[in-house]
């Protein structure tokens, strides 16, 4: 929009008499990683300032988002992922069941999301969560993690403590226990780097 009045979203926003960082990419989204955006007031303001009306802009919005390429990462259910055929032996993810979701400014390839599913990962994660999953991530106490067990079974908890022969997980819900498990049993440990709430 910026463009089409020979401007800079600074220069535009200054003209409109609002902050000249108002629209700078950087604040396009919270330290968290959630979409800011700007508020009806600042928008009103920057469209009477361009002479452009709302049906106009629109437009723009429409045009843009087929510009936009972000690179997708993989998604599947937390419960169906315990299911054989979703990871290979080192965690990644295979076959074709994964959906894919937008994710912006990734650098790991391997990064995939998983849902949340259930409240046993209450209060931390809640059912409908989604989280990023990053395999070369390395582990440290007080990680969130995934594991994958051989008998299938797979869980989001905290890591405590990891030693050659086991591994303590603090469940994140106190009404489930926490677990000690034989490294042996283990298929595959992985970080959680990013909750979307």
């Amino acid at each position: 929009m910026a463009q089409s009045c020979n401007s800079s979203p600074s220069g535009l926003a200054r003209q409109a008499g609002l902050d000249p960082t108002a629209f700078n990419k950087s604040k396009r989204h919270s330290n968290s990683g959630k979409p800011r955006w700007p508020s009806t007031e600042s928008l009103s303001k920057v469209l009477s300032t361009a002479g452009i009306d709302f049906e106009t802009f629109a437009r723009f919005t429409n045009e843009n988002i087929y510009e936009v390429n972000e690179p997708t990462i993989p998604l599947i259910g937390l419960a169906q992922a315990g299911d054989n055929g979703f990871f290979d032996d080192a965690g990644f993810p295979i076959g074709a069941s994964w959906e894919d979701i937008a994710m912006p400014s990734l650098k790991d390839e391997n990064i995939y999301a998983l849902q949340i599913s259930g409240d046993s990962m209450t209060p931390v994660l809640r059912d409908g969560d989604k989280v990023l999953v990053a395999p070369n991530e390395p582990l440290r106490r007080g990680d969130r993690v995934v594991v994958k067990t051989f008998d299938d079974e797979i869980m989001a908890k905290e890591l405590q403590r990891m030693t050659s022969s086991e591994v303590t997980l603090l469940s994140l819900n106190p009404n489930y226990e926490d677990r000690i498990l034989d490294r042996k049993n283990i298929k595959w440990i992985a970080r959680i780097v990013w909750i979307s709430q």
